[in-house]
């Protein structure tokens, strides 16, 4: 796809040597919608497609020039938020966008992989509360991910209703790690569950599926849909990519993000 001009959709991400997850998941997935991927790098990790083995998050100024030099040199549309890696980190994005409360902000809370490889530190979370969730439009979480940034929570619908008080604006609930037949995925927004969407459970494990999802609904949004119908789209999108997903290495799938270019 190829738009002229195309929206610029800002991403703060870890780097995946894999490919499958990560920035390259974030700039993949934004260039199949035809947007640009501006991409800063927030942590290196060293993993394969079975687990992560180590991280080591940047310098906290090095990110804080990157996407400084960016937003001062580029029309941002939308910016994308994945795996921060420590408090430090996360601290540094919110003192950058502060700066740029019109961008709407789309934040994938990364904190472990799908196998369970940790890709933060364990002070992040509550910073996380305190800082990035209330500059957030669109919050992701997986149903872990919701517990651990609302501690106490009985169910995860109680959990993503509590994050709405954090003045996030829109809570996607992902439904990949239930135990339905179906994957359930639940919008919340002004305190209550505003639309439930229904995808096939695919029999495989992916890499780098929630990437995929936060990027595209980022690449809507620049595109100038509402949140809904990126919310919609996205999922399309996404369920689409694992239903043609590829396993590369030894271990998990790898979502193909330009299914729609196969020969």
């Amino acid at each position: 796809m190829t738009i002229k001009n195309p929206p610029v959709v800002l991403c703060f991400s870890g780097a995946d040597p894999t490919g499958g997850a990560g920035i390259q998941a974030d700039i993949e997935t934004i260039s199949s919608h035809g947007c640009a991927a501006a991409s800063i790098i927030t942590a290196a990790t060293v993993q394969d497609t079975v687990d992560v083995i180590s991280f080591a998050p940047m310098p906290a100024d090095l990110v804080i020039e990157q996407a400084r030099a960016i937003l001062e040199d580029m029309p941002v549309s939308t910016i994308k938020i994945g795996m921060v890696g420590s408090a430090e980190i996360a601290m540094a994005i919110h003192s950058i966008l502060t700066d740029y409360p019109e961008i709407p902000v789309v934040y994938d809370p990364v904190f472990s992989t799908e196998t369970d490889g940790a890709l933060s530190t364990e002070d992040l979370a509550e910073t996380v509360r305190t800082l990035l969730l209330p500059i957030t439009k669109v919050l992701t979480p997986n149903i872990h991910e919701v517990h651990l940034l609302s501690p106490g929570s009985d169910t995860p619908t109680a959990a993503a209703m509590g994050l709405l008080e954090s003045d996030v604006e829109y809570i996607l609930l992902t439904g990949t790690h239930g135990k339905t037949p179906d994957v359930v995925h639940s919008l919340f927004s002004s305190n209550r569950n505003i639309e439930t969407f229904h995808n096939e459970r695919l029999p495989h494990k992916y890499h780098g599926s929630g990437c995929t999802l936060a990027s595209s609904i980022a690449a809507h949004l620049a595109l100038g849909q509402d949140v809904v119908g990126a919310v919609r789209q996205a999922l399309e999108y996404t369920h689409k990519t694992l239903a043609h997903a590829n396993r590369i290495g030894m271990g998990q799938y790898h979502p193909n993000r330009f299914y729609w270019d196969e020969k």
